[in-house]
């Protein structure tokens, strides 16, 4: 008798625990967050790699208690509607450029302005004190991070020496970019990334106008052999998730997303400039890439032609009610901070 209470107790505790199992890896599915994110360019590139980095980090620091599931390349959300499929849950989080929407995006537009700045470290972290001091074009959302890509030179079929040599150049750009080019007498294009080389091989245009990891990332340095160095401007990037779903994440959670914020946009500009210098070597050994240097007389006179540009947006916030020439001030403030930290670095 007394061995068969034994074999029932034993068995008890063995049935006991095996349901402690369970409930204990119910409890521990249940805890268990999976957050969708949703880029537009081609996996390869840095928006994307940033994303890559950034969904591993947030795993490793939540110890595995948050999964964060990547789509690039638009096939979630197409580029101009990833800030809305946010708003709307349809990814839980977004990265998109805020040129892709003209207006909506009025304090980061100062950055995408024709500023000078030399690297996408110090532009990436001036974007990121902007919008922390002005933050209301964010407010339906919460603010992941920013960055930005590197400044913008002339990829071009013939060589660009001077500001002369663009004159009635045809080159593909996108964005604020399309006037800054305007302003330097080139004619701008604009079409799809997808197109362009056809449209080089063809002569439809003669150049891009981008920051120079396209070279390597998309192969252009087969297109382009002259790259002329202008640092002419930045397309700014923000990544951002829905405000319900961020409400609804545990502090624990919360507090590692927060921490990434800054540092995920330093490490995003040191990654991108890293990887233009990446770049630019391969093309000179894959293609013979030639790199021009303007003239400092030359290079002076950029931000001249480009200044009826910065005019006109003081002039537009100040309209919208925004502190159109506080705003500019304070980009060109941080610009001097970051450019200054950064330099030879």
């Amino acid at each position: 008798m007394k061995g068969k209470k034994s074999l029932f107790i034993i068995g008890l505790v063995v049935v006991l625990f095996g349901a402690f199992l369970i409930c204990s890896g119910n409890l521990q599915s249940q805890t268990k967050i999976t957050l969708t994110y949703a880029n537009f360019p081609p996996a390869k590139t840095f928006p994307c790699v940033q994303m890559e980095r950034w969904a591993k980090e947030v795993e490793k620091r939540t110890k595995g208690k948050v999964k964060v599931q990547t789509f690039p390349g638009g096939t979630l959300l197409p580029a101009k509607n990833i800030f809305d499929g946010v708003i709307a849950g349809t990814a839980d989080i977004g990265n998109f450029a805020m040129s892709y929407q003209p207006g909506r995006f009025p304090v980061s537009e100062a950055i995408d302005l024709p500023l000078g700045f030399t690297s996408s470290k110090a532009a990436s972290l001036a974007l990121y004190d902007l919008i922390e001091k002005y933050p209301q074009e964010f407010e339906k959302v919460k603010l992941l991070t920013l960055f930005t890509c590197p400044p913008a030179d002339f990829m071009t079929t013939k060589p660009v020496k001077s500001l002369k040599d663009l004159k009635g150049m045809e080159l593909r750009v996108s964005g604020t970019g399309a006037e800054a080019v305007k302003k330097l007498g080139a004619i701008p294009i604009a079409m799809p990334q997808s197109d362009t080389p056809e449209a080089l091989q063809k002569g439809v245009v003669k150049g891009v106008v981008s920051s120079m990891e396209i070279l390597q990332d998309f192969n252009f340095a087969a297109y382009t052999p002259y790259a002329t160095e202008t640092n002419l401007f930045v397309v700014t990037f923000a990544v951002v998730m829905n405000k319900e779903k961020w409400n609804s994440l545990p502090a624990d959670v919360k507090k590692v997303l927060n921490d990434l914020r800054r540092e995920q946009a330093e490490w995003t500009g040191k990654y991108v400039d890293d990887h233009v210098t990446e770049a630019v070597k391969w093309s000179k050994e894959k293609y013979k890439l030639e790199i021009i240097k303007l003239p400092a007389a030359e290079m002076a006179e950029i931000p001249k032609l480009t200044r009826p540009m910065i005019d006109d947006y003081i002039k537009r916030m100040n309209t919208k009610g925004l502190p159109g020439d506080k705003i500019i001030k304070d980009a060109y403030m941080l610009r001097d901070k970051y450019e200054k930290q950064f330099k030879n670095k």
